[in-house]
């Protein structure tokens, strides 16, 4: 059966543009097949080899999933929330912890945990803020080294998308037709290098303050977490430093669950792993405390 020349290249179009394929290179349904059958309708459009044109939809599949995971990569509001309530609530349970075995005094203890928590919230905002600026800058001169490099050694970078392309199963005669697609495109092709050469995603302008705020935030509310049982039970440290001690395990193996939960992972497992480490972190300051003060506030 011979293919109509019209549909071939209707075809190949819809190939070289996959997103048109979805408007007009329609997979024939079984109603159609039934029609070509009886001589209702003309052969379908699907002119090519099976295995080219599923090699060829794989190639395209691949990049836009990897380009839907190089953002996803990118900070969100779940990293960005956990890494400031985290922070907060282990740093100040720390700083609480510290005061409260070297006085007794809850004004001290109080006045101690509220200074933490301001500043280190100021500081995790400034932080998250001048860290994805400097990410954004480092990806905008990788931009421009790779753009100098395609200029000036166009066949190092040609071979490094044979690399890349190898990597996904494309050799030969197949994978020198992709790499001319490619190259033909610069945009595609500086993308391309960018994404899975070097493992870098842009950076939106707008994150910088977004995740500024978010930890900044976060940290706060963290940091209120190990305050509350002091703030509630008043002049009894040793109940306070007990209650502070559990809110805080709970609170923080609540957000290893919430975690894994969200993403991926067991819940259980990712909840313990938090609430021990963050523990651990803010048992240190009590220890050191211990040792300087001899213990005087317990």
């Amino acid at each position: 059966m011979r293919s109509d020349p019209s549909s071939v290249a209707r075809m190949r179009g819809c190939l070289e543009k996959p997103s048109r394929a979805a408007a007009f290179c329609r997979i024939p349904s079984k109603g159609d097949a039934r029609l070509e059958h009886n001589g209702q309708i003309r052969e379908p459009h699907w002119a090519e080899p099976a295995h080219t044109m599923a090699t060829r939809f794989a190639f395209w599949r691949k990049i836009e999933e990897d380009a839907l995971a190089e953002k996803h990569a990118q900070p969100s509001l779940l990293s960005d929330f956990i890494l400031g309530s985290q922070d907060g609530l282990v740093n100040v349970l720390g700083v609480i912890l510290g005061v409260a075995v070297a006085s007794r005094d809850i004004t001290i203890i109080l006045a101690g945990g509220l200074a933490a928590t301001f500043a280190e919230s100021i500081s995790m905002g400034a932080v998250a803020y001048t860290s994805t600026l400097a990410r954004r800058d480092h990806y905008l001169a990788e931009v421009e080294r790779e753009k100098e490099e395609m200029r000036t050694l166009p066949d190092l970078e040609r071979q490094e998308i044979r690399n890349i392309l190898e990597r996904w199963d494309f050799h030969g005669a197949e994978r020198e037709e992709m790499l001319e697609k490619i190259v033909s495109k610069p945009k595609a092709w500086l993308e391309m290098m960018m994404a899975h050469e070097l493992n870098l995603a842009p950076v939106d302008p707008t994150q910088a303050q977004r995740s500024a705020v978010l930890v900044g935030i976060a940290a706060i509310l963290g940091s209120l977490i190990p305050l509350i049982p002091f703030i509630v039970i008043g002049r009894d440290i040793l109940l306070g430093t007990a209650v502070s001690l559990i809110v805080s395990t709970l609170a923080l193996f609540s957000i290893g669950w919430w975690k894994a939960r969200t993403t991926i992972g067991r819940p259980g497992r990712s909840g313990t792993q938090m609430a021990i480490i963050g523990i651990a972190s803010a048992l240190a300051g009590f220890g050191i405390a211990y040792l300087v003060s001899g213990g005087r506030g317990l």
